[in-house]
């Protein structure tokens, strides 16, 4: 049976829809955070800044989206999805990237499906992650770009995350979450999450004290004609990832207070079998997303790219 298998996947959004998961009491891993900057990473979607001017202006990666354009933003998010081409470009560059999965925004955000939105997005993340040469072992951060209130956590957000760290873990990822100070830290309480990107919509001037990489509002810089986000990092370990090497094994949930996600090496190597079920994952859902059969899956190139590299990484 290959590592990501349909009927482990199905079984976990089975669980996940059912309403079943159960509320974790443990806290997740720490990154610390709150200490110096070591360095700032960018996160962009109106363009691909050239890797070597990224390095240039000084930054040590980048944030990139694991997720397909929104109806009517084709013409211009086309910085969405990242592709193996740019990863290997900036890993040439000396440059890091991590992944983070965001579809739709405002009325159309993920997290407002639920559950079931984990069903049809989780698929998607893992596909474009691994079509970009990403490895096992690395989170995805999960984007909640929004003010909720309690209740929106509880009802919607909440079984969200729940269900999305369920489909990631099964298949040797972990969940980062990007948030405001609120969304993480009810889901620290809830035991979800292992590396928390914060943006300040909400956050009141906080920032919370396990924020591993902070976006700060209106913190922007111009890189090869591109406007891009500027994050400042606080942790040795931000999620980041190169295509070609393997990644770190997802952490057990620790209390607080200890130490960031281990960088035991992946003992699980991606197959040809994994991507392409992966690959098959994302075409079925596509069909439940509005407009969803508008988008392009990993195309043979990609998937090939990828097997490539993970065949070098195992």
């Amino acid at each position: 049976m290959s590592i990501f298998s349909r009927r482990r996947f199905l079984k976990a959004t089975a669980v996940a829809l059912a309403g079943a998961l159960t509320l974790s009491t443990t806290v997740a891993p720490t990154a610390h955070a709150l200490g110096p900057v070591l360095g700032t990473v960018i996160d962009y979607a109106a363009g691909v800044p050239n890797a070597a001017a990224i390095r240039s202006a000084g930054h040590i990666g980048t944030v990139r989206y694991v997720s397909q354009r929104r109806p009517g933003t084709e013409s211009w998010m086309v910085g969405k999805p990242v592709t193996i081409g740019e990863t290997q470009a900036q890993a040439q560059q000396g440059l890091k990237t991590a992944s983070v999965y965001q579809f739709g925004k405002d009325a159309s955000a993920d997290w407002k499906q639920g559950a079931a939105g984990a069903a049809i997005h989780a698929p998607q993340a893992i596909a474009l992650h691994v079509a970009a040469g990403g490895p096992k072992g690395r989170p995805i951060y999960v984007a909640i770009d929004d003010n909720p209130s309690r209740q929106q956590y509880e009802q919607q957000i909440r079984p969200y995350l729940q269900a999305f760290n369920t489909a990631l873990r099964s298949q040797g990822y972990s969940m980062g979450i990007y948030g405001n100070y609120n969304t993480i830290d009810w889901s620290i309480q809830d035991g979800l999450g292992s590396y928390f990107w914060q943006h300040d919509w909400g956050s009141n001037g906080r920032i919370h004290p396990r924020t591993t990489i902070h976006q700060k509002a209106g913190f922007t810089q111009v890189i090869g004609g591109v406007t891009v986000d500027v994050n400042n990092v606080y942790a040795q370990d931000w999620g980041q990832w190169t295509p070609g090497q393997a990644g770190t094994a997802p952490a057990a949930p620790a209390a607080p207070g200890n130490s960031a996600p281990s960088d035991q090496r992946s003992s699980v190597p991606l197959d040809a079998d994994t991507i392409n079920q992966i690959g098959n994952a994302l075409n079925s859902m596509s069909s439940h997303i509005p407009g969803g059969r508008q988008f392009p899956v990993p195309s043979a190139e990609q998937i090939n790219m990828a097997l490539d590299i993970a065949k070098k990484s195992s």
